[in-house]
């Protein structure tokens, strides 16, 4: 039997935050959803499940791969924040989940509210030793989704 080996890389985002996330954003069916750092995709494809337009964004080509054969939604292999800078379009929701050692926040959040439409959301998840000036949080164990809302 063949042994796989979980990505050190990859921090999948807990079912618990997972949960209260999609509690959080109730009905999403018909919003375009951006999937940035998609990773194994699970939070874009949860998002496709319940009715939204999904955009996943990840620059690993692995995952890449991965995600595409999951889903029939666009797959983008791209730098989040370069993605953002060339995107064209407006989202109602942007969930970003950034490695640990990611060291550009400040131009992730700038770019997201700049693309985020009137009446959307940016979602950041991350670990709870670093704070941001969102308008919400919720901590959920060493994980915090940070909330910025556009109002419309």
């Amino acid at each position: 039997m063949k042994k796989t080996r979980r990505d050190p890389a990859l921090r999948p985002t807990p079912s618990l935050v997972k949960n209260a996330l999609f509690n959080i954003l109730g009905d999403i069916s018909g919003l375009i959803f951006l999937d940035l750092f998609a990773g194994t995709g699970q939070i874009g494809l949860e998002a496709q499940r319940r009715g939204a337009r999904v955009i996943f964004v990840e620059k690993n080509p692995k995952r890449v791969q991965d995600i595409k054969k999951k889903t029939t939604s666009k797959v983008v292999k791209a730098d989040a924040v370069e993605f953002l800078r060339r995107f064209k379009g407006k989202a109602h929701i942007i969930f970003a989940d950034p490695p640990y050692n990611f060291d550009r926040y400040e131009d992730l959040i700038r770019e997201a509210l700049k693309v985020l439409d009137e009446g959307g959301v940016f979602i950041l998840e991350h670990f709870k030793k670093v704070s941001f000036e969102a308008q919400e949080e919720r901590k959920y164990g060493d994980t915090v989704l940070s909330f910025w809302r556009k109002e419309g």
